[in-house]
């Protein structure tokens, strides 16, 4: 099941674009490393969509990202890990699979004002690991919730830095502020691709966004480290990416993910 060379790549797979924000930090920790990204593209979003369908999603995905070859899969997306990590680890058992966390641990750390923001899809904020998480960490700390109605779409659309984007991001974060949050967390892999814009919105207001994406890059490169799965050094890294959705969702999916570099 899993590639014997070290020189394999690794898979990062995502509903959509979003999980390209994880790409580019573990490619900017990893350089050395091959990297397979898969974006969904012809289900996303998955936000709403039930356990069971996700769950069906996300085996098909690492079932491709193995057939390619890749070494380790990340997946790159909040309501599929909250869906399908368990499953995926079990059925996948030779094949290390780093999911997302919730970024609620740092946030509820950091706070002052003890109240946590976190923005999230509806089933990211349903499932098992983020309630365990917040439980944890949040004794004594007011962790407030809210979906990002419409902001995968604006990734999706490329419509990131518009009037539109700016008024979407105000009305769920404005909110959290006025309750005095002070760490907005991203609970959704898409939703870094709006920082311009969410720093825009809590410019002056004491708060914090919390990405959880540079320590999936840190956990992935503790994980090659654990399993002795580093490239080899005079290894030349290739990138490729590929999706469900055809060949224009493809290209749109490289242009996005060699720009954020």
């Amino acid at each position: 099941m899993v590639a014997n060379s070290n020189n394999a790549p690794i898979g990062v797979y995502d509903s959509g674009m979003g999980g390209l924000t994880v790409w580019r930090e573990i490619r900017r920790m990893l350089p050395g490393e091959s990297l397979v990204y898969l974006g969904d593209g012809a289900n996303c979003p998955y936000g709403s969509r039930p356990r069971g369908e996700v769950q069906a999603l996300a085996d098909a995905a690492v079932a491709r990202l193995v057939e390619l070859g890749c070494k380790m899969v990340v997946v790159a997306c909040n309501t599929a890990t909250a869906a399908a990590i368990d499953f995926l680890r079990e059925k996948y058992a030779d094949l290390p699979i780093v999911g997302m966390e919730p970024a609620v641990k740092p946030a509820c750390l950091a706070t002052r004002s003890g109240v946590v923001g976190v923005l999230a899809t509806e089933r990211s904020l349903e499932g098992d690991l983020f309630r365990r998480t917040a439980a944890k960490y949040g004794s004594g700390i007011e962790v407030l919730t809210y979906p990002g109605t419409g902001f995968v779409e604006l990734v999706e659309g490329d419509r990131e830095d518009t009037p539109e984007a700016e008024a979407t991001v105000r009305a769920a974060v404005e909110p959290m502020l006025a309750r005095g949050a002070d760490q907005i967390v991203l609970g959704c892999t898409h939703y870094p691709f709006l920082t311009p814009v969410l720093e825009r919105v809590v410019a002056g207001r004491g708060a914090a966004i919390v990405d959880p994406s540079p320590a999936v890059a840190r956990r992935v490169a503790q994980l090659l480290d654990d399993c002795g799965l580093h490239a080899s050094a005079d290894h030349a890294p290739r990138f490729t990416f590929h999706t469900f959705a055809g060949e224009e969702y493809r290209r749109r999916l490289e242009k996005k993910g060699l720009e954020s570099l």
